[in-house]
């Protein structure tokens, strides 16, 4: 059987074709009835529209590339929610393309979504080679989301307060009582934020000379082997201040290892508050900084670009608060 076509829904609404296309457009010109009889033909008769067709005489898509740094980070599932509600609310969709792919294949990661004419895109996470992301910017909006590095002309960037949230962290350790406290630190601008916040609280306290960095990747196994040797320590830290709650998970195995209980011997302190870190049998504290709502404000760059093009990309910060869960207690007295 033949597919309904615009002109069919047209006939079975009893209105033109341009009034049809008006409504499936959203127009807000349409009467109540008549808005009411176009979407009652299309449900009736399955009317499906051609997305190729409307793009060449919209000369849009309405399609979002989304390019993420790392498909296995936990973090970006909430933002790539908070994201794609707003952009779903707003008649678009996600396209999503793996960076860390394109690049270990030598290619532009925004190329692929390029070439499939994206309306606009968003980078997740740490930043691809900005000279290629200058150049997609010249075409399409573009907005950053998660990522701090610094960002070209034209692009909004939109992120957590990392040093602020990593500064509530140590001012909450401090207040329970513990001074020797180790950072499981990251890379990229977001590590470096996490530490800075860290080191300056330490400091402010007067306490740098207890303050322990640890180096690691943001990944599990990289908060394991750190965790251990700073556990291995003659005097230990009391409690550890993890990057992000992925580290956090090595920290947890590590201190288990090591015949040490969490909170009583050592607190755990994570970042991110990822799905991982509400597991019951995790329960960890953690940094919330605002993941869906780094999403949904990433979202309305995007779409206050597409209204307002040109004009200096802005730096717009969600506020982090703690999640006190189980991991961290006072140390215990001497």
């Amino acid at each position: 059987m033949k597919p309904p076509t615009i002109r069919d829904v047209a006939e079975q609404a009893g209105v033109s074709k341009s009034l049809v296309s008006l409504v499936l457009r959203g127009s807000g010109q349409v009467r109540p009835e008549k808005r009411e009889a176009v979407l009652r033909a299309v449900r009736e008769l399955g009317y499906r529209p051609n997305a190729a067709a409307r793009s060449l005489s919209e000369q849009r898509t309405r399609t979002v590339g989304v390019l993420l740094n790392d498909l296995r980070n936990p973090w970006f599932v909430d933002l790539l929610d908070g994201l794609n509600s707003l952009l779903h609310d707003n008649g678009l969709h996600m396209l999503l393309a793996d960076a860390r792919l394109n690049r270990r294949t030598g290619q532009d990661p925004a190329e692929p979504l390029l070439d499939l004419r994206v309306d606009g895109l968003v980078v997740v996470g740490t930043l691809p080679d900005p000279a290629a992301l200058g150049t997609a910017a010249e075409r399409i909006p573009v907005v950053v989301a998660g990522a701090r590095e610094p960002a070209p002309a034209g692009v909004d960037v939109v992120a957590g307060d990392d040093e602020r949230g990593a500064r509530l962290v140590t001012e909450h350790l401090i207040g329970l009582g513990h001074r020797r406290i180790a950072h499981l630190a990251g890379y990229g601008a977001v590590g470096e934020l996490r530490r800075r916040g860290f080191e300056a609280t330490m400091r402010a306290h007067g306490l740098a000379d207890q303050a322990l960095v640890g180096a690691g990747d943001m990944t599990e196994e990289g908060g394991y082997r750190a965790t251990v040797r700073l556990l291995s320590r003659p005097e230990r830290p009391t409690a550890l201040f993890a990057v992000n709650d992925i580290t956090s998970v090595g920290a947890l195995s590590a201190a288990e290892e090591l015949g040490l209980r969490v909170p009583r011997d050592v607190s755990v302190f994570g970042y991110d508050n990822t799905s991982i870190s509400r597991l019951r049998h995790v329960w960890l504290t953690t940094v919330d900084n605002g993941s869906h709502e780094v999403g949904r404000r990433a979202a309305r760059c995007l779409l206050d670009r597409f209204e307002h093009s040109g004009g200096a990309g802005q730096l717009h910060l969600t506020a982090p608060t703690l999640e006190i869960r189980g991991t961290t207690a006072p140390p215990l007295t001497d």
